[in-house]
């Protein structure tokens, strides 16, 4: 059921093909760190069993589309200080949250994305609005 895609109960959106393919065309990524064999962009990617967050980034040009729970922050964190060349998140545009002004804000390039994204094949558009932040040599 599409709506489930778009409720509380769903963490995880896939990205747009063609957002992904437009970012990889810029910045040309080597890691997806949270994906599954179905939805990974890259060819080096880990898994939610392998645990993107535990796994070390160094060096490593991120794509990151991160499951939009309560960790979101710690993903957030990873991205602005997991010591990749560059890590580029799609995220939800949220200002107000503390890993916004901790990790992004004064730290990241920002893009915000004019409209409303619809994820993984979806119809219907998400009920937030997202941006694109690029962290470039993350600490």
């Amino acid at each position: 059921m599409d709506d489930i895609h778009f409720s509380s109960e769903s963490v995880d959106w896939s990205t747009p093909q063609w957002l992904f393919d437009q970012l990889d065309e810029e910045f040309h990524f080597t890691l997806d760190p949270c994906a599954s064999p179905a939805n990974a962009t890259c060819d080096k990617y880990y898994t939610k069993e392998q645990d993107g967050l535990a796994q070390r980034w160094w060096g490593e040009r991120v794509f990151c589309n991160p499951p939009y729970g309560r960790d979101i922050g710690m993903w957030v964190r990873k991205c602005a200080k997991g010591g990749a060349a560059l890590a580029v998140g799609l995220l939800p545009a949220r200002t107000d949250t503390a890993w916004f002004h901790g990790f992004i804000l004064d730290k990241a390039e920002i893009r915000f994305i004019k409209g409303r994204l619809k994820f993984g094949g979806h119809t219907n558009p998400a009920p937030f609005p997202s941006m694109i932040c690029i962290w470039i040599n993350c600490e």
